[in-house]
């Protein structure tokens, strides 16, 4: 397989989910990773799996540990990859957080902050630190946004307003990056089976019927908020999306929102 031969993609989050998702199967495609993630032991290990996986398809990668609210860690990540695979061709902005606090107006000011300032500012932050190293070729960046960068999010309006700030984000870098061509689209996904969805939280919000619900129990739930008859889609599915988005393939889409979600934002109740 040849859609990504020889191309360099920055990915963030990639210690696990969809970063450690999307870093596998582009490197399937020929791609080299410059793979970052959170400091620490969880961070740490997670890069090392997903570097484990990379080499074994034969591919390079780089990997750095960086907060996606530090811009200069991320400008030192970029620049030790750059050093040893070249310039970047493709930027996936992958890292996010979501919570669920409760309505609006009692939602605790750190969690407010906490969702803006990875999911919006550290998308910004990674988008500042790849854009210098893209290649004078052209690239493509990829920011991963979710149903609620569409819909609202009962419970999770930080998330919603996060998720819908790097749409703007992504539209504007569009009109500004154009003409050296770059192109700049965003990702949905609906439901995930990571462990973001994945965990005992979720399956008590989505069942609160029930005394310890299973990830069968959560399935019915989500199941009825899907027009195709599936709870929710699999890492892989969002990877080809960033796959089709980072190769030649889209070399004329820009300023897409590319929504990956079973039908969820489509459904009629």
């Amino acid at each position: 397989m040849s859609r990504m031969t020889d191309k360099v993609v920055l990915i963030t989050g990639a210690g696990a989910g969809m970063g450690r998702s999307h870093a596998v199967r582009l490197a399937e495609e020929g791609a080299d990773i410059i793979a970052v993630d959170l400091p620490g032991v969880v961070g740490e290990q997670g890069l090392a799996e997903t570097s484990r996986l990379v080499q074994a398809l034969g591919r390079r990668i780089v990997t750095a540990t960086a907060d996606v609210r530090d811009h200069g860690a991320l400008d030192d990540a970029v620049a030790t990859g750059v050093a040893l695979l070249g310039s970047v061709d493709v930027i996936v902005a992958n890292a996010g957080i979501c919570e669920t606090p409760g309505p609006s107006w009692t939602i605790d000011e750190e969690v407010w902050n906490r969702a803006i300032d990875i999911n919006l500012t550290g998308a910004w932050n990674t988008v500042k630190a790849g854009v210098s190293a893209l290649s004078p070729a052209g690239g493509s960046v990829i920011i991963i946004s979710s149903t609620a960068g569409i819909s609202g999010a009962t419970g999770r309006s930080q998330y919603a307003a996060s998720k819908h700030a790097v749409v703007g984000l992504a539209r504007t870098l569009a009109n500004e990056l154009g003409r050296q061509s770059i192109r700049v689209n965003t990702v949905h996904p609906g439901a995930v089976g990571t462990d973001m969805v994945l965990n005992p939280e979720t399956f008590a919000r989505l069942r609160p019927d029930l005394v310890a619900p299973t990830a069968a129990d959560a399935a019915e739930v989500l199941r009825a908020n899907t027009l195709l008859p599936v709870p929710w889609v699999e890492s892989v599915d969002v990877s080809n999306a960033v796959l089709f988005l980072a190769s030649d393939e889209s070399r004329y889409v820009t300023g897409l929102q590319m929504v990956v979600d079973a039908g969820q934002t489509q459904k009629v109740a």
